[in-house]
């Protein structure tokens, strides 16, 4: 038996964001408003920065037939993926707002945006940063870091 252990780089910012990242940051707390969450209530706003300038934002998307909804980062990366397809992607920041509050700590994202975000990584041979936001905590986060036993075809 071969025990290994895992290290997990990541920065936090208590009570900032990264400076680079502040227009990014800005614009995911901003879309959160037109997150669609009548049911659960947790609004979740995601901007994507592309490698070309661009910024791409989505939403969260509920829908009553669980598990039919998406979100935000997905709704976010699908549309800025299929908008820019020769485009990496630098940076995605998530923010949250829960019954109207942001969230005190950082958002994480869940495991199926985690295994999208894998394979972004791999479909761009090009890592990114995940910003996840709070009003106390942020961390930043390299993609390839959330999931380090992410699914591959091969």
């Amino acid at each position: 038996m071969e025990k290994v252990e895992l290290k997990i780089d990541y920065t936090i910012y208590r009570e900032s964001y990264p400076e680079e990242y502040e227009d990014l940051c800005r614009a995911a707390l901003n879309v959160i408003k037109k997150a669609y969450c009548v049911y659960s209530g947790f609004a979740v706003g995601a901007a994507v920065l592309m490698n070309n300038g661009e910024v791409v934002c989505g939403t969260n998307q509920e829908n009553v037939a669980y598990p039919s909804g998406l979100c935000a980062e997905r709704t976010a990366l699908f549309y800025a993926c299929s908008t820019y397809p020769e485009t990496g992607i630098k940076a995605i920041a998530i923010a949250a707002r829960d019954h109207g509050m942001e969230v005190e700590d950082h958002v994480t994202p869940c495991g199926a945006c985690r295994q999208v975000m894998a394979e972004i990584v791999q479909r761009y041979k090009a890592d990114f940063d995940v910003i996840m936001l709070g009003r106390k905590r942020t961390i930043m986060i390299k993609a390839s870091q959330l999931l380090p036993f992410s699914f591959v075809m091969s």
